[in-house]
């Protein structure tokens, strides 16, 4: 079975992702998705005055948030996937996942919801680009 990954930010792109994957999940029986929202960390002095269970909720519902549109999207389709969730720099989150989970391929869109470094073509695609071994599909 492959495992296709889908980072998403709730960005229009990464649901448009998050379409073309369903497209592929019905038209290939083998394959399973992996829904995946990187947060970013949260200040130091947020981190402070909060418990790390206070952090892990306000997180968790945070992606779930991020992932509901996505989420409704598969769902509606019919199709399996799994959501995951990390913090860090997304790009090396994404690219830690795949290694770590033995991604196959990652579909993900080019611009998202990001920092104004973000306003430059996929800067975060195009560091998972360069930090992954397996095939990308960028979707615009």
């Amino acid at each position: 079975m492959r495992k296709l990954l889908i980072p998403c930010d709730g960005s229009a792109n990464a649901l448009r992702a998050v379409r073309y994957a369903a497209t592929l999940a019905k038209d290939l029986s083998d394959v399973q998705l992996e829904l995946l929202n990187v947060q970013d960390p949260l200040p130091q002095k947020v981190h402070a005055a909060l418990s790390e269970q206070e952090i892990a909720q306000w997180q968790g519902g945070e992606t779930d948030l991020i992932l509901q549109p996505a989420r409704q999207i598969l769902d509606a389709e019919e199709v399996q996937y799994q959501v995951r969730s990390r913090v860090g720099s997304p790009a090396n989150e994404i690219a830690r996942h795949v290694h770590e989970t033995q991604c196959d391929a990652i579909i993900m869109g080019t611009r998202g919801l990001g920092p104004v470094a973000n306003l430059m073509i996929g800067s975060v695609a195009t560091k998972v680009i360069h930090l992954v071994e397996v095939p990308v599909t960028l979707i615009k």
